[in-house]
């Protein structure tokens, strides 16, 4: 008898393709995951080049010595003496016969390859590393968004949401439970406009974060980027620091309390740390001030809690790293050089069982390596690793998260910045595998939507008709200043504000006329002819100036004239 199956597939056969309902092809995950792989997975000791992300290879090609391939050892000549072997072949030789005849028994089947030399002595030590430290980093994701050096990094203890802080002045929130494989921020915000993202914290139940800016101004927000408030600005001219209710200076660091969630603590340029309640945004709890060796004000670049909170770390800028309520250390342990960095936001990460510890490395201008992940022993203080994670841009903030077990790297310079993410399909959880997994949904007909234009020119200003008159009038009648009755004229001759007896003269032609100075003939006459007809009573009667120079005025003396006609 046939199958079912099989006469369900005869049955199928005789109908279009597109006839019934349509199961989706669904990509292995295996498949998902070899999209996302590095080029070497495999973490390098102090002493190998570092790994690279994909888009890397042609820059680790560059730098990796060439390799000389192994050639296979030949094979055997074939023994024709006995024939071609028919049927299976023998079973292989028992202890007893190997012990027997152990140099003259003849090897069946071609010979096993011969051990592979190592390249270096130092292989040995990278698998004691790869056994020893379990690092996740054969995949890499990169969550981008932001247009210049991503300087802040915060992820939830759950390991659900990320927040990532840019220079570019913009905060962008992941949620890897609502993320696709796109990778894109589900919002963004602006904190304080003009001001860098120095510092980003959770709270201890995740429920609200701490956003530290350059501005003197830290400030609190929920869980989905709603403002719940501000913290007061101190008053700049006070010269003694605890005697103000905030910072008075731009915000360098801030951090939240790993058990308490209403305290917070935050350093600044002004040369203080504070203590916040989250309940009361107008004044701090503590003013702490570090210990300098000269008075003055030395800026708190950064400030830390300690595990259970209980111990604040902060440091200065005069180049200390001062310590409350815990022991003085006066000579650090271990001095690690070789590690460029030109951002004061670079930070050291820990990893979840506490005994590697990790850092960024910036990009010089001279430099081939690039920016670098690298991972140190917390109990010998000695280099294990370094991670290449991008080739032209600086690797600034770091974490490795304990529930996820996936390494955050935040990059970028002055055009770009990202966040990548390091994970192992086979040690990692969720996280980034779940946004990897998850195919970025289609998009239908609802989502796209017209706008429409409307032309409509006759609704400009240019084109509106004028009102009428009448419309006017009746508009200023309305109008209690417009239609107040304007108070009337003194009494009198005059019009139009003019007090003369014509209509068109003024107050000085009224006085003259009146006066008699002037005739009435006055404007008729020549001003020639009226000034010479006073001729002769000046000459007779001389005033003013005439007597006063009559005995010293010379005679005057006039040329004679060249001219025939003047003569006659």
């Amino acid at each position: 008898m046939e199958e079912e199956g099989d006469i369900y597939d005869g049955v199928r056969a005789q109908f279009p393709l597109s006839f019934g309902k349509q199961s989706k092809p669904q990509t292995p995950l295996e498949a998902i995951h070899n999209a996302t792989r590095r080029s070497n997975s495999n973490p390098k000791t102090a002493n190998d080049l570092p790994s690279v992300s994909s888009s890397s290879r042609d820059w680790l090609n560059s730098l990796r010595p060439p390799k000389t391939p192994t050639p296979p050892p030949p094979l055997p000549p074939p023994d024709h003496d006995d024939g071609p072997m028919v049927g299976p072949p023998p079973p292989p030789p028992t202890a007893a016969d190997e012990e027997e005849d152990d140099d003259d028994a003849e090897m069946i089947g071609p010979p096993p390859p011969p051990p592979i030399a190592s390249e270096s002595e130092d292989d040995s030590d990278q698998d004691e590393v790869g056994t020893r430290f379990r690092i996740p980093l054969s995949n890499e994701i990169v969550l981008k968004g932001h247009t210049k050096v991503v300087s802040a990094l915060a992820v939830d203890h759950t390991g659900s949401r990320v927040l990532s802080g840019s220079y570019d002045y913009m905060v962008r929130m992941y949620d890897f439970q609502g993320m696709n494989a796109r990778l894109e921020s589900f919002r963004q915000l602006e904190p304080f406009e003009g001001h860098q993202v120095r510092n980003l914290s959770w709270s201890p139940t995740a429920d609200r974060f701490l956003c530290v800016t350059g501005s003197a101004q830290a400030k609190i927000y929920d869980r989905d980027g709603l403002t719940l408030g501000e913290f007061v600005k101190g008053d700049m001219y006070i010269r003694d620091l605890k005697n103000t209710k905030g910072h008075i200076s731009g915000l360098t660091c801030g951090e939240w309390h790993p058990k308490t969630k209403e305290t917070i603590l935050t350093s600044s340029e002004d040369g203080s740390l504070r203590i916040w309640d989250v309940n009361d945004f107008k004044s701090q709890k503590q003013v702490i001030k570090p210990k300098l060796a000269r008075p003055g004000r030395v800026p708190v670049t950064t400030c830390a809690w300690d595990h259970d909170g209980k111990c604040i770390a902060g440091g200065i800028g005069d180049g200390s790293i001062q310590v409350w309520d815990l022991r003085k250390t006066k000579e650090p342990l271990k001095v690690f050089e070789d590690l460029p960095n030109h951002y004061a936001q670079t930070n050291i990460a820990f990893s979840p069982d506490e005994r590697l510890f990790l850092t960024g490395t910036s990009v010089e201008r001279e430099s081939m390596t690039g920016g670098l992940l690298c991972f140190f022993d917390r109990v010998n203080l000695e280099l294990v690793s370094k991670v290449g994670i991008s080739p032209t841009c600086s690797v600034v903030q770091c974490s490795w998260h304990p529930k996820l077990n996936q390494i955050f790297a935040t990059t970028g310079d002055k055009s770009q910045g990202g966040t990548h993410i390091l994970y192992d399909p086979t040690v990692s959880e969720r996280g980034a595998l779940v946004c990897v997994a998850r195919a970025p949904r289609k998009k239908s007909i609802d989502d796209f939507e017209a706008k429409p234009v409307i032309h409509n020119p006759h609704a400009l200003p240019l084109f509106r008709d004028q009102p009428s008159r009448k419309r006017q009038r009746e508009k200023v009648l309305k109008d209690p200043l417009k239609s107040h009755k304007p108070e009337l004229p003194m009494t009198g001759p005059g019009f139009g504000g003019r007090v003369g007896t014509s209509q068109g003269s003024l107050l000085t032609q009224y006085l003259l006329k009146k006066g008699g100075m002037i005739k009435e003939t006055w404007m008729e006459e020549d001003p020639r002819e009226a000034i010479l007809k006073y001729a002769d009573a000046a000459a007779k009667d001389p005033k003013f100036i005439a007597p006063a120079y009559a005995e010293t005025q010379p005679e005057p003396v006039f040329a004679k004239s060249d001219s025939e006609d003047e003569e006659k």
